[in-house]
């Protein structure tokens, strides 16, 4: 799918670091600007922006004059069919999470079992939220875009985000429903059985919950009180013990090691596993031998 406000940065001197369109259809992209007047027409989608790094000369053209308030950890909401003017006179780092009405109105229907007429989302300028700030950089930020074993986090910290953002910058303000208990014994088994079936290919939270025949919402919840695991963690601790059991009794290459445990490459794979066991999957190799 292509976004309008992706498309305008990119007509501009805005910088494009790294960008992935996850399997919903909603992208996220990393930029960075300077020295630029960007107008961002009326767009059939929504832009949540977070700032990264600097942006305190950034202004906003507002009735009257021009308006700033920029800084690092700064959000801003731009809605669908919002105009806005930026002038960006400094430095400026910036990550865009882009999404549709039907992505938001679907995820309302998923988790509260209901249709709002309408989704009102409220046009925001250099606000504040811990919470935005938390899921950009604690999960957004902090994962490797381009490998596919991430698209589960990814995926998750995306829904998190378009639901918080719903909770708060929308007409609707309705609390989250309440979830108890865990997956029956057989679903969470169905769904692990689903896992190490499919550990090469990119999972996304909407192929688990539709194993255990519910919203993502109430699957991530009941998940992680079955397992003590978000889904994203579960995932990665499988495809990390996959591997070692490969590395150990095997003498497959690293690349198809790597491929068959769902991880993008090679170098992704090894990046990950020294992360997880603080040695390299080639350390462990030498040792076992």
């Amino acid at each position: 799918m292509a976004y309008l406000a992706f498309e305008t940065l990119h007509q501009h001197k805005a910088r494009l670091h790294n960008s992935v369109q996850l399997g919903s259809g909603v992208q996220l992209a990393a930029w960075s600007n300077c020295n630029d007047r960007i107008t961002q027409e009326s767009a059939d989608h929504h832009t949540l922006s977070l700032y990264v790094a600097d942006g305190y000369e950034c202004y906003q053209k507002v009735p009257g004059g021009w308006q700033n308030g920029g800084g690092p950890d700064r959000f801003c909401i731009m809605p669908r069919h919002y105009e806005s003017t930026w002038d960006v006179r400094s430095n400026l780092s910036f990550v865009h999470l882009y999404c549709t009405d039907q992505h938001l109105r679907h995820l309302v229907e998923q988790t509260w079992d209901r249709s709002p007429a309408a989704i009102n989302v409220e046009p925001l300028s250099f606000a504040e939220d811990p919470q935005i700030t938390l899921l950009y950089r604690q999960f957004l930020l902090n994962h490797d875009w381009q490998d596919r074993a991430n698209q589960l986090a990814l995926s998750s910290a995306s829904t998190l985000l378009m639901s918080h953002m719903l909770q708060r910058y929308t007409q609707l303000q309705w609390r989250l429903p309440s979830v108890r208990g865990g997956l029956a014994p057989a679903v969470l088994k169905r769904v692990q059985a689903f896992i190490n079936h499919h550990l090469d290919q990119s999972l996304v939270l909407a192929d688990l919950a539709a194993q255990a025949e519910l919203s993502e919402f109430h699957f991530a919840r009941m998940f992680k009180h079955s397992t003590g695991q978000a889904p994203h963690q579960y995932v990665m601790q499988v495809r990390l013990q996959q591997a070692e059991k490969l590395l150990r009794n095997t003498l497959m290459p690293l690349t198809q090691i790597a491929l068959d445990c769902g991880f993008s490459s090679a170098s992704h794979f090894s990046h990950r596993f020294k992360a997880n066991y603080g040695y390299t999957p080639i350390r462990l190799r030498q040792q076992n031998r």
